[in-house]
């Protein structure tokens, strides 16, 4: 019996603590709640608004109603194209488009006349998963054209292709996004428990009262973990690269150079964790908070455009979903900086940002 007493007495105790705690209240109730709500949204494994470039070089009636039938449900979102056929690859690699539409000329006649009437449809294979069923939500809507102008005898014909991987391996989609996934968890977990353990052990004070400045000290404890992040990014893209075959079609001094401006990102993202919390339990825990959001809005699961558009707009204020393209678009499309600059300049300015704001926060903090 008095063995039972004090066991509830330490429950008691442990209670109190808990709820003393605020950073751990939000740990246990806040933030598991705000990624119920927004990764249940964010997580469709549905393809839909997929964004179409529409080139009609027939321009005739039935050209036209085939293209509304495209357009019907929320399946493909078609856009007349205001560039040449032949940008359709810049358009992929800035993902404009995910797909295009090409109607050849005499398509009218061809079905008027009850002749074979051929249109082309390219999509973006980047990820083999959704490439696929958009091919296949075509082959359906085509068909169903088909019987409902029956009176023409019709038979379009959709010819398709994908572009950037043409053997529809979704490893190939998969690997450049855990390259930037592996990139992330590294350096904001390491980072975030390292100076939490120096706070727990008591050095942190005794090495802040040494001539040491905060910038040598930030650099000291930060360059170690940089250094390990890059190691782990090499060994996945070997593996990726040497073990699965997957090709690598851009430029390598623009790959690790972007990731070494994305590092400032996850490093200050760890700098900041450090400051908002006591333990390397609750470091831990806030750490992987941000990593599983940042994973989930990023687009390596599911694409963006599937997604809610409050969620899509929730995405913006994520570095990893700009990060992630950058990777598949050099790894796979062989993007450049011309194409990439809009994702490029997203990520140097949340870059220059956070590490500004966990530099601010933690000096402000040790002063």
């Amino acid at each position: 019996m008095r063995h039972m007493w004090t066991v509830l007495a330490l429950v008691t105790k442990e209670f109190r603590q808990v709820f003393r705690d605020r950073n751990m209240l939000r740990l246990i109730f806040l933030m598991p709640f705000l990624q119920l709500v927004i990764l249940g949204y964010a997580v469709d494994t549905d393809v839909r608004r997929i964004h179409t470039a529409v080139y009609d070089f027939d321009r005739s009636r039935l050209s036209r109603e085939f293209v509304r039938s495209m357009s019907a449900g929320d399946y493909f979102l078609m856009s007349t194209s205001d560039r040449s056929v032949l940008d359709l690859d810049e358009n992929f690699q800035t993902n404009r488009f995910n797909a295009a539409l090409v109607i050849p000329r005499d398509f009218g006649r061809n079905l008027e006349n009850g002749n074979l009437a051929p249109a082309s449809l390219i999509v973006d294979g980047s990820n083999a998963n959704s490439a696929g069923i958009a091919m296949g939500y075509a082959g359906m809507i085509a068909a169903q054209f088909n019987r409902q102008a029956a009176g023409l005898a019709p038979s379009i014909s959709i010819r398709q292709k994908l572009l950037y991987n043409s053997e529809a391996e979704s490893v190939y989609y998969m690997v450049p996004g855990i390259v930037a996934v592996l990139l992330t968890m590294i350096t904001v977990m390491l980072t975030s428990m390292a100076i939490v353990r120096e706070r727990e052990m008591g050095t942190l004070e005794q090495v802040m009262v040494t001539p040491i400045s905060t910038p040598a000290f930030i650099l000291g404890k930060t360059i170690p973990f940089a250094v390990l992040g890059f190691v782990e990014m090499s060994l996945a893209l070997a593996v990726g690269i040497l073990w699965f075959g997957i090709p690598f079609a851009g430029s390598w001094p623009l790959l690790y150079g972007l990731s070494l401006v994305y590092l400032f990102t996850t490093l200050g993202m760890g700098i900041f964790v450090s400051t908002i919390t006591s333990t390397q339990q609750q470091a831990m825990f806030f750490a992987w908070f941000f990593i599983i959001f940042a994973i989930m809005t990023s687009g390596f699961f599911a694409p963006i455009e599937n997604m809610p558009p409050v969620v899509q707009h929730m995405t913006y204020a994520n570095p990893l979903r700009f990060f992630m393209r950058i990777v598949r678009g050099i790894m796979m499309k062989g993007a450049g900086v011309n194409t990439l600059y809009r994702d490029i300049a997203a990520m140097v300015l949340y870059s220059a940002a956070i590490f500004s704001l966990a530099l601010m926060r933690f000096s402000k903090r040790h002063r």
